[in-house]
């Protein structure tokens, strides 16, 4: 085999560090046969211009780093190890050679992977308040009105840009290109995210100089000096959209679109941080101060939504999205009918797929099917198909609930203006309701459509809605909302946007509470009108393009843009959704991995009778009363590495993180999104949430292997992670709590939740541990479902579970022969509540929770 180079810090990225000094490691695979060669490995850097090189060491055993993989038999990794001491920038990469009169070798020839980036950014070094933003910008537009403004994250500081435009002639809009300037005079790298499409985001990269192929809502600038400037384009106020575009000479420019018959202005917000996330909290926290300021407090919308927002209890939020759903699209196909819908439902029970949730997604509608295609039929009224539902809608929601009580919701898909083409101009709403034709102009979406007219929207959707709660249905899927911003006119833009938005949501919240889900709405207007306020319960929205099963390049981007997208829409008032996927598919794990970590909901489209029992039974678990439900992380899932190319060679990290703040679980999942196999080490500090002062043990799901009790900087706590295309894995760092013994010492002890599934960590509803009086320290858990609870105790392989354990679940003893030691690693205790449960005919208590209490002797012999 062909050696393959890799380090930490590591190629094609940019780490930033608050201590200069630092100990650099690199990992040579090589063939098992030549580990005995006389290998070198050298970093090839430079610091000032001048590049050097600096012959790194040979490491022990003792001293490397983890593997929480089965490592191939063939290979065998050499680690090698250097101090360095950087003064501010590092550029690095990489060389080898197995003898002193053997070519060197360049880790880019054999990987593609592009130099790495160190920068130092000592603590506080960063944090000035007395900056102009022409210092910033270089060659910042005299002409823009830029002010200075309090910023709510801390270490910050923010601006407002604001550029005029002219009014909206007639039907027209008016347009201005303003140019900006240069931020930091060329970034080091910048990240993007832009109009991917109409309806949705997508994430775009690089270096100087700055160029987008599409417009942009939100451009991040890293400098050479490890600053961040965000500048975020605020949309809908003033019927005005702002976009961020790059000229032919790499500058920022403004694009601003306006549909007021008044002049008006287009505003962006700047913030410059020493880190990503608080730059991006700073625009994001301003821009919902924006729109507050800009909004009608008295408004008849804005005093019903309030209404109906107080009257949605909490409880019902977790109702809604932690069961596991099912949706008809790409299991069922387009030519939907009952029968289809009752037979995929019976084949989920037949293999025992306990879903809570099922959507009827498209083609349920009664349609015109008139025009060339999908974007052109009109909806005709609101039951459903009659020859596909020849009992109508109710009758088949009605059979579906007697035989399947597990399913507590049904909802179904409609557009948000009805069909793809709207109303169908011949059927029964276009004579019901008053109607008015608007032209579109985006791609495949060209030419008239018929829709509701303003005074009568509203009352369409209440209809609407209170027809399908009468036909038993509870939820709704709303799709295509970007629409509105197709229509060519500015007039109709402003008069409608707005009406269809609120009056949509208000329905939904009046007739089905918080159970919808926001699709294709990604669109800048909808963004701040729609998501950004907090005057209403959060919403399920889609966060990315759709999961495309038969389009095999399709898989890494959906993981990857969900990741990046979601640095964003974390500060939206939403729960993003990565979509539904198969479980049966050959990116089935991949996906399941992202849904779970993703900390939104999970609803899968499998064929009926095709379906992956053993990974759903790895996203899942059974509460006590028998419901299926996720584990959702309590920190959203998001990358890691804000600046890292889709195109670099390079694992995409998703970090998540469950649990408070000072005492929870740090989880990050591992992605291979190239198209070669990678290598890699990862530090315990990507990890989410990870504190310098705490040690940890690490646990890779796929393998079960745990690593020994790691701290921050320590030679183990970087791990060797090696991933085949289409590879994945999740790694969860346990926080270790520390117990001393007079007859054994240090005895280091974590709580793993659910081991077998993915984000078992997120479980764990509650956790307590304390030393007794009488030597034995005490563990009370309790749990959202059943399944196998893993216990770290670092003295377990010189225990004996008969005589220094005693473990109960709900106040009785558990079966002794459903405690055991794990066969991966000996210093984890299993314990099987599910089996126990069934075995002592346990039955839920009010909580629908499991306490697993447990005892053990820290002074054993």
């Amino acid at each position: 085999m062909e050696a393959n180079i890799f380090s930490y810090p590591p190629l094609g990225r940019v780490t930033q560090l608050k201590d200069k000094t630092l100990q650099f490691i690199a990992a040579l695979e090589v063939d098992s046969d030549h580990a005995e060669d006389p290998w070198e490995v050298a970093v090839w850097h430079s610091t000032d211009g001048d590049w050097t090189e600096t012959l790194l060491s040979t490491l022990s055993a003792g001293d490397s780093p983890t593997s929480l993989q089965t490592t191939r038999s063939q290979t065998t990794l050499l680690y090698f190890r250097a101090p360095f001491l950087v003064p501010s920038l590092m550029n690095f990469t990489l060389k080898f050679r197995n003898g002193r009169n053997q070519p060197w070798r360049w880790s880019h020839e054999i990987s593609g992977v592009t130099d790495g980036v160190v920068l130092i950014n000592p603590e506080n070094s960063l944090h000035r308040t007395d900056e102009s933003l022409a210092d910033i910008i270089h060659g910042l537009n005299a002409e823009l009105n830029v002010k200075k403004a309090a910023s709510q994250a801390p270490n910050t500081q923010l601006w407002t840009i604001k550029a005029n435009v002219g009014p909206a002639e007639e039907d027209r809009s008016a347009y201005a290109d303003v140019e900006l300037g240069t931020p930091w005079g060329g970034a080091l790298r910048y990240f993007a995210l832009v109009r991917h499409g109409s309806p949705w985001l997508g994430p775009r990269h690089g270096s100087s100089p700055f160029s987008l192929d599409k417009d942009g809502v939100m451009c991040s600038f890293m400098s050479p000096q490890g600053r961040h400037l965000v500048l975020l384009g605020v949309s809908g106020p003033s019927n005005v959209i702002t976009l961020l575009r790059s000229s032919d000479s790499g500058s920022l420019k403004l694009h601003i679109r306006n549909d007021d018959e008044a002049k008006s202005s287009g505003l962006v917000l700047a913030a410059v941080g020493d880190n990503f996330e608080s730059a991006i909290a700073a625009v994001m926290y301003h821009a919902r101060t924006v729109v507050f300021a800009t909004s009608d407090a008295e408004d008849d919308s804005t005093l019903e939504l309030q209404r109906l927002s107080n009257d949605i209890k909490p409880e019902w939020y977790e109702d809604w999205y932690d069961g596991l759903g099912y949706c008809t699209w790409n299991a069922l196909g387009q030519q939907l009918t009952d029968e289809k819908i009752i037979n995929a439902v019976e084949a989920l029970a037949k293999d025992n797929v306990n879903i809570s949730s099922l959507i009827i997604d498209d083609n349920w509608q009664d349609i015109d099917y008139e025009g060339q295609d999908q974007y052109q039929y009109g909806w005709k009224g609101f039951e459903a198909e009659p020859n596909a539902f020849p009992q109508g809608l109710k009758d088949t929601v009605s059979r579906i609930r007697s035989k399947h009580p597990s399913i507590q919701h049904v909802a179904v898909w409609h557009a948000l203006l009805g069909y793809w083409g709207g109303i169908s101009s011949t059927g029964d709403l276009a004579k019901t309701y008053r109607t008015v034709q608007v032209d579109r102009d985006d791609l495949s979406l060209r030419g008239p459509m018929t829709v509701i007219a303003k005074e009568d929207v509203g009352k369409f959707y209440d209809d609407f809605y209170r027809f399908l709660s009468d036909s038993g249905i509870d939820g709704v899927k709303t799709d295509a909302q970007y629409m509105v911003d197709t229509w060519v006119s500015a007039k109709l833009r402003r008069e409608l946007t707005d009406t269809y938005l609120d009056s949509w949501i208000i329905s939904a919240l009046r007739h089905f509470s918080i159970k919808v889900l926001s699709c294709m709405s990604q669109a800048p207007q909808l963004l701040f009108h729609q998501q950004l306020p907090r005057n209403r319960p959060p919403m399920v929205v889609r966060n990315s393009d759709d999961f495309y099963p038969d389009v095999p390049d399709s898989h890494p981007w959906h993981l990857f843009a969900n990741a990046h997208n979601v640095l964003l829409t974390q500060h939206l008032n939403i729960l993003p959704d990565w979509d539904m996927f198969q479980t049966d598919h050959e990116f089935a794990g991949f996906h399941a991995a992202a849904r779970c970590l993703s900390g939104g909901p999970i609803y899968i489209t499998d064929v009926p009778g095709m379906h992956n029992l053993e990974l759903i039974n790895q996203m899942t678990g059974r509460t006590p009363r028998g419901k299926t439900v996720i584990f959702r992380p309590s920190v959203l899932g998001k990358s890691v590495d804000p600046y890292t190319s889709y195109d670099e060679p390079t694992i995409l990290k998703i970090g998540s993180y469950h649990g408070r703040a000072m005492t929870g679980t740090p989880i990050l999942g591992i992605f291979n999104t190239s198209r070669q196999s990678l290598r890699e080490l990862i530090a315990l500090s990507d990890f989410p949430g990870v504190l310098s002062s705490r040690e940890y043990v690490v646990r890779a799901h796929r393998s079960g292997l745990v690593t020994s009790i790691i701290k921050h900087n320590s030679p183990a706590a970087n791990l060797a992670v090696s991933l085949d295309v289409g590879g994945y894995d999740i790694f969860t760092a346990f926080p270790v709590t520390q117990y001393t013994s007079e007859t054994n010492g240090k005895i280091h002890v974590a709580n793993m939740g659910l081991i077998e599934k993915m984000t078992g960590a997120a479980a764990i509803v509650t956790y307590q541990s304390e030393l007794l009086h009488n030597g034995r320290v005490f563990l009370d858990t309790r749990l959202k479902a059943l399944g196998v609870l893993g216990i770290y105790i670092s003295s377990l392989p010189d225990m004996s579970i008969e005589r220094d354990f005693m473990v109960t679940i709900q106040g009785q003893p558990i079966p002794p022969h459903t405690v055991t030691v794990n066969t991966v690693d000996d210093h984890v205790l299993n314990i099987d509540i599910e089996t126990a449960w069934k075995e002592m005919g346990l039955e839920a208590g009010w909580s629908n929770e499991v306490e697993i209490k447990l005892y053990f002797d820290i002074e054993h012999p």
